[in-house]
């Protein structure tokens, strides 16, 4: 089997803004608020860090300031996926020159590449450094959909570490264990999904919950990773309101206004996305409250 590049509850973190620059301060709070919850992986410029919206010298800033934070204590994985693999290229290098330990790339978006022309781009990021690449399955977002028989494919080279799978299909998940065994590593992505798919086989999850509760995500993990899923499926039934509310409006919008509410970072998004609506910051508010 390939070695994983991470077993449990990874961070999607999310990219706090003040007056519309970069609010490195908070970032750096919200890394070390992690490590101490005993988090061990991050995920840095993916699509709960509005990596969309980012330019490229901002996520090189991000990148490091992960990598320096971590001091080499926990993983860091850096989000480089766009819908120009070129780009997407460079941004592996820059990464991989910050010392990251890893990358995560989304599907290309909007170009609605055929099977085979996933498969390429794909390689193409996977020689563009030395680093492991995760690829990323969101179809509800991009539009189109990693399937099965080309993460097979994808499998064969020897940078691509494995998916992460957020296409809430589980069954979709089990034909990949099917096609490629126990040897491609599989990270869920969906945080109401975690204990099924990691009872399918999953090694861990990369997770928004965890950005407000990263114990109960740790719990919900670790119980699984030990073979006592009963108890991790309990961790992810207690937190499915909060997961509900976390994604009653488009990600990141609920979850920045919950770190907000909780102090820890300002709510500020950039446009397109805009601050959650009254009725559903409601609903967020008593979810909060009662996990």
């Amino acid at each position: 089997m390939k070695k994983p590049v991470f077993y449990g509850a990874a961070t999607a973190i999310v990219t706090p803004f003040c007056d519309r620059s970069l609010d490195l301060p908070a970032f750096s709070r919200l890394l070390l608020r992690q490590l101490q919850a005993g988090i061990r992986t991050i995920v840095v410029t993916g699509t709960t860090g509005e990596a969309s919206t980012l330019t490229t010298d901002e996520k090189v800033l991000l990148w490091q300031l992960a990598v320096d934070t971590a001091g080499g204590k926990a993983t860091v994985i850096a989000g480089i996926g766009t819908n120009n693999t070129a780009q997407s290229a460079e941004l592996a290098r820059a990464a991989e020159q910050c010392g990251v330990d890893a990358l995560l790339a989304v599907t290309p978006y909007y170009n609605k590449a055929t099977q085979e022309g996933l498969y390429r781009h794909y390689v193409t990021l996977a020689e563009a450094t030395s680093l492991p690449l995760i690829t990323y399955n969101v179809p509800s977002r991009t539009g189109v959909e990693l399937q099965a028989e080309t993460c097979r494919r994808l499998f064969l080279h020897k940078n691509i570490a494995g998916i992460k799978e957020a296409g809430g299909n589980l069954t979709k998940l089990a034909h990949i264990r099917l096609l490629c065994g126990d040897d491609f590593p599989i990270w869920c992505g969906n945080d109401d999904q975690i204990t099924a798919s990691m009872a399918l086989g999953a090694c861990g999850a990369i997770s928004v919950l965890s950005n407000i509760r990263p114990e109960a995500v740790r719990t919900i993990c670790d119980s699984a990773l030990e073979g006592d899923f009963r108890k991790s499926a309990e961790a992810q039934i207690a937190a499915l309101p909060l997961i509900d509310a976390l994604f009653s409006e488009v990600n990141p919008i609920p979850v920045k206004a919950a770190l907000a509410a909780e102090g820890l970072c300002e709510e500020e998004l950039r446009l397109p996305l805009t601050p959650m609506s009254p009725a559903k910051r409601t609903a967020l508010a008593e979810a909060l409250h009662s996990f």
